[in-house]
């Protein structure tokens, strides 16, 4: 069996894909899913997210290596395993990152990737609710709705962020991220919009599209240095081949497709002798560079009986369920998350480096379950991390798990501003806005103060935001650590392409869903022959004064 185009992973890049490379009835083209199809219920409830990650019947829910710096805890990488990937599963956010984060991969060696340049691709993609503007698109197949943020504590947190002498943003994606404002996220009539829906579902009726789910894929076979073919596995069982005849398209995500090009011989040289995988070609950098967001979450008792928690009771959680069932509107069209914060750590710092986000319900880290009482939580990202980690082979085996150690605050940097995000926290629900709500601090009580203290913390509760980037990174073939060049192509290879967050350079500075959804975009053209969109002449705001002031 042949097809022009076969794309590993349909996920919240390889839907993308699919859709636009099949548009042009001349390419057949062939995608393939490990996980099954997103029928489920649960997939298209917006508050589901919990039940979701849960299961690992749509989670590859990937248990992470002992963590040195954090008590050598093992966190689990919960990745999309159906139709839509990430997308299907994800906490629904929608931010696409700061403008400097794309004009750092220019600089970085990435021509044609600043934001001048993908700008234009994020309005392509995305029918936004709020209106547009010179930032925003009206007539893309993925809705973004704005976030209204109407519970006490959302508007709470708002206002503190201006009482505490931050500025607003009305568009955390638009002209100015740096600031207090809404969050958007991918909702529509009250379900979640995944790249499944946006992308993928238009497209299925094409005669020239296949779509096979349950399909586990064991390895590329290449031809001299041509990738040829896809080794697949059947959910019976069966093995089979099918052969690419212009472009086999990796869209695994960061954890699946650094794994895949090492079981298929493509990789650091001396880690694949270790693990008796023949060598295609020596690249050092795949698996490497591995970014995430660390994530911190405090927790506070609510002094008026405002939190969410009454919802997640049975009784509630019933009277919820019927009313979405029925009308498609009620809390369970929330992701819980209508308030968020992009700020600078200190003066000095260019552009936002931490992301500060607050949810009406506080919940145990470990089994997410609600605590029973009225409490609330703030969740602190650090954005723009210094740690590197990355992802392996366990061994050889296509059905054993990668090994994966991102390294969380290993760079002493990233634990210097974990600290100052828990105390700006802590300065910020100290603001009048808080006075009648916010009640005493449970996690890690106002008792831990100092830096010893704060870190024993960060040790034994800094988690995973679930933003692996970075694996399969984009560079010159000068940049001995790169993997891919700024279209895509693997380096020293022909007919093998990556398309999802591992080409990320640096780990955007937010949720990266966004900025998936928009590389795959991108990069639809540059498969296709097309030119790239024109560029933007749209300016964002930044600081004038950040030397002197962090806020």
């Amino acid at each position: 069996m042949k097809f022009d185009y076969i794309i590993i992973g349909a996920g919240s890049a390889g839907c993308v894909l699919a859709n636009r490379i099949s548009s042009y009835n001349s390419n057949k083209v062939l995608l393939l899913e490990a996980g099954p199809n997103n029928t489920a219920l649960s997939l298209k409830i917006p508050a589901a997210i919990l039940s979701n990650l849960t299961s690992n019947k749509h989670n590859w829910a990937f248990q992470g290596e002992p963590e040195p710096e954090l008590n050598n805890r093992t966190l689990k990488h919960d990745r999309g395993k159906t139709i839509g990937g990430s997308s299907s599963i994800n906490g629904l956010v929608f931010i696409r990152g700061h403008a400097l984060d794309f004009d750092g991969w220019q600089q970085s060696g990435c021509t044609g990737w600043g934001y001048a340049d993908v700008l234009p691709y994020f309005k392509k993609m995305e029918s936004y609710q709020a209106g547009t503007d010179e930032f925003r698109g009206r007539d893309g197949p993925l809705h973004v709705h704005r976030s209204i943020p109407e519970d006490e504590l959302s508007q709470a947190f708002l206002r503190a962020g201006k009482e505490a002498g931050y500025p607003e943003s009305n568009d955390l994606s638009g002209y100015r991220q740096e600031g207090f404002g809404g969050f958007d996220r991918t909702v529509f009539k009250g379900e979640r919009w995944s790249t499944a829906r946006a992308y993928l579902d238009p497209a299925r009726h094409r005669q020239n599209l296949n779509i096979q789910t349950n399909t586990h894929v064991q390895r590329i076979i290449f031809e001299e240095f041509c990738a040829k073919s896809v080794l697949y596995k059947t959910k019976k069982g069966e093995t089979k081949r099918v052969e690419a005849t212009k472009e086999i398209i990796l869209s695994a995500g960061a954890i699946g497709t650094p794994h895949l090009l090492m079981l298929s011989g493509v990789g650091p040289a001396n880690h694949l002798k270790e693990n008796d995988v023949g060598l295609i070609k020596n690249i050092p950098g795949i698996g490497q560079n591995l970014n995430d967001h660390p994530d911190f979450v405090l927790k506070y008792k609510c002094k008026k009986p405002v939190s969410f928690w009454p919802k997640t009771k049975p009784l509630g959680k019933l009277k919820a369920g019927v009313q979405w069932l029925l009308t498609r509107r009620g809390v369970c069209t929330s992701n819980l998350f209508d308030s968020a914060a992009c700020i600078r750590s200190d003066k000095g710092v260019t552009y936002p480096d931490l992301q500060f986000c607050i949810s009406p319900i506080a919940v145990n880290d470990q089994t997410w379950a609600p605590l029973q009482e009225h409490a609330f939580q703030v969740h602190v990202g650090l954005m723009r991390p210094s740690s590197r980690g990355h992802v392996e082979l366990r061994d050889n085996n296509p059905g054993s798990p990668p090994r994966i150690l991102v390294n969380y605050l290993k760079d002493p940097r990233d634990r210097v501003l974990m600290r100052k995000g828990i105390r700006l926290i802590r300065e910020l629900v100290e603001q009048p806005a808080f006075s009648d709500l916010c009640g005493e601090e449970i996690f890690p009580g106002q008792t831990v103060q100092s830096n010893t203290e704060l870190d024993d913390s960060l040790n034994s509760h800094t988690y995973t935001q679930w933003h692996l980037s970075g694996t399969a990174r984009m560079g010159s073939k000068n940049d001995k650590g790169a993997v891919v060049d700024t279209e895509g192509c693997v380096h020293g290879l022909h007919g093998l392409r990556v398309v999802d967050a591992s080409i990320m350079p640096s780990v955007t500075n937010g949720n990266t869903n966004a900025p998936t959804i928009m590389i795959a975009e991108k990069l639809s053209d540059a498969i296709l022959g097309n030119a790239p969109l024109p560029r933007s002449e749209a300016e964002v705001w930044q600081s004038k004064n950040f030397e002197n002031s962090q806020r």
